[in-house]
């Protein structure tokens, strides 16, 4: 299994590591499935291809950053504003999700299942705080997805980099700010030790998906009860993913004070002009091919119900349990 991440990074790379062993003890030592971390055997952004051409049977990575095969990958990551990580699941499951993640992928010879999510991830690491649009104007970030489009459009110099050179791209100066994951990652990256204005939540990944990748002529030599088992041991890794990430970055977040870091809200008026560019980018992923406009019609119908409901239950709930809340 070759994956987009440095080896054992926490979360993604500790829930490509749960998945193989998963997978190993699931089938009885029958499917043996080896990790390698990004660039150990391929790039981190080429794993995808690894995957394809059978160069490695499985991959570990996120589908946004493959997306130039075909804008249709974006759905599978995550969208600005868009679902959470439950309501991703909801989709892929219930709502023909995964049926449009398969036909985006079959063309390549590739099969894909959700394997984790990190939950809601943070904004972004800052030098200086961000009070005004003027303030992101030629800003060079890394910034992954179609927020990377979204901010572009607000005056933001965009870089897509592997998670692994954030650090030293901050520390020479050759970026000015960067979103990673969250408070566990971020820290754990040395993000705090460059920049200490933090701003949450990430309006481009409200719960975006990690995804096992499976080569499809190595899937369907597998017989049946082992295909079974890939498909469990990931679902059960996923499981576990969302939770992980969720226990962790409560425990690194608590930490943030003491590290000079000030947390930050985005000011009023930034969000309405990432929403307002998140609305043209989206439309413009919408009609880009045939595909897309199926994938957004099923997406964008569960979304709305989702939000509607979101509203009255979850967002009204974590409003009563925080005390002293008006």
């Amino acid at each position: 299994m070759v994956t987009s991440w440095p080896k054992g990074a926490p979360g993604v790379g500790t829930s490509a590591d749960r998945l193989a062993a998963k997978i190993n003890e699931m089938s009885g030592g029958r499917l043996t499935v080896t990790v390698y971390g990004a660039g150990e055997l391929v790039p981190p952004f080429e794993v995808f291809d690894a995957v394809s051409s059978g160069t490695a049977e499985m991959g570990h990575g996120a589908s946004h950053f493959w997306s130039g095969k075909d804008p249709a990958f974006n759905y599978f990551t995550g969208l600005p504003f868009g679902l959470t990580a439950h309501e991703r699941i909801g989709w892929l499951t219930f709502g023909g999700g995964q049926a449009l993640w398969d036909e985006s992928y079959a063309p390549f010879g590739v099969r894909a299942f959700f394997a984790g999510s990190s939950g809601v991830q943070a904004g972004g690491w800052f030098r200086e705080p961000i009070k005004t649009l003027d303030d992101l104007q030629g800003l060079k970030m890394r910034i992954a997805g179609l927020g990377g489009e979204v901010l572009r459009q607000l005056g933001v110099t965009v870089t897509l980099m592997p998670p692994g050179d954030i650090f030293g791209a901050m520390t020479s100066g050759t970026i000015d700010a960067a979103e990673w994951v969250g408070p566990w990652n971020d820290i754990a990256f040395g993000l705090p030790d460059v920049a200490k204005h933090y701003y949450l939540p990430a309006f481009h990944e409200p719960g975006p998906a990690l995804e096992c990748l499976v080569n499809e002529d190595a899937f369907g030599a597998l017989p049946k009860d082992l295909q079974a088992i890939v498909q469990a041991a990931a679902g059960a890794a996923a499981l576990e993913s969302l939770g992980e990430f969720t226990f962790y970055n409560a425990q690194a977040f608590a930490t943030l004070d003491d590290l000079g870091v000030t947390v930050h809200t985005w000011p009023k008026d930034i969000v309405t002009a990432m929403r307002t560019a998140s609305d043209g980018v989206l439309k413009d992923l919408s009609e880009a091919n045939e595909l897309c406009r199926r994938i957004h019609a099923s997406y964008s119908s569960y979304r709305s119900k989702a939000v509607i409901y979101a509203n009255a239950s979850e967002r009204e709930m974590l409003r009563l349990r925080v005390k002293n809340q008006p």
